[in-house]
């Protein structure tokens, strides 16, 4: 019987109606279309402090940054919608991923939710750049994470005027975009868990 991959799926904006969000129904949507068995969680579910290395030596790592280690080391892969801040990644974003890459030990054992597992990426923005050059800092920083990014990413421009009414993407080379991204994904999330 052939091993369903589990993709975990999550945007980097908690904003009500963040094309990133919509972005991340899209990729849900196609990821299990594609049969993947996949949990959407939001990081708002997550809530963590500001990195600080002061606030780590007196308390540990922040529950919450284990709870989501945890999480992302039950799948195989991850899936990231990202919008784009001052050409850059979002600072929720890049907290949540700096004090997950702070979680070294899981009940006693030696643990490292990053490494080695798959990520897939998606971003958006409001204007016609959508949000690549943060997709860009976004993949260096996850591949420093010693995670395997790979190499199509579904950037959606002019976010207003890119979904439809049942939240699907209007343009169809996006649609072709996003099913590449997923089948990718899915494809090296597979061929990785099938090695370890």
């Amino acid at each position: 019987m052939p091993v369903v991959p589990k993709i975990l799926v999550f945007a980097g904006s908690v904003r009500s109606g963040a094309f990133s969000g919509r972005t991340a129904d899209v990729a849900q949507k196609e990821l299990a279309m594609q049969g993947a068995e996949v949990t959407r969680i939001s990081l708002a579910d997550y809530p963590l402090p500001i990195l600080d290395e002061d606030l780590e030596k007196e308390k540990g790592v922040p529950e919450n940054a284990v709870k989501l280690g945890r999480l992302i080391a039950a799948h195989d892969g991850l899936l990231i919608a990202t919008p784009e801040y001052n050409g850059s990644i979002p600072p929720l974003l890049k907290n949540t991923i700096d004090w997950v890459s702070r979680v070294r030990t899981n009940n006693g054992s030696a643990f490292r939710p990053f490494v080695g597992k798959v990520a897939g990426l998606c971003s958006s923005s409001n204007g016609h750049f959508a949000g690549i050059r943060c997709i860009n800092h976004l993949r260096a920083v996850l591949v420093r994470c010693q995670m395997e990014v790979v190499t199509p990413e579904c950037s959606v421009p002019d976010g207003d005027g890119a979904f439809d009414a049942d939240g699907n993407f209007r343009d169809e080379r996006l649609n072709k975009s996003m099913e590449h991204l997923c089948r990718t994904l899915i494809e090296t999330s597979h061929m990785l868990s099938t090695r370890a």
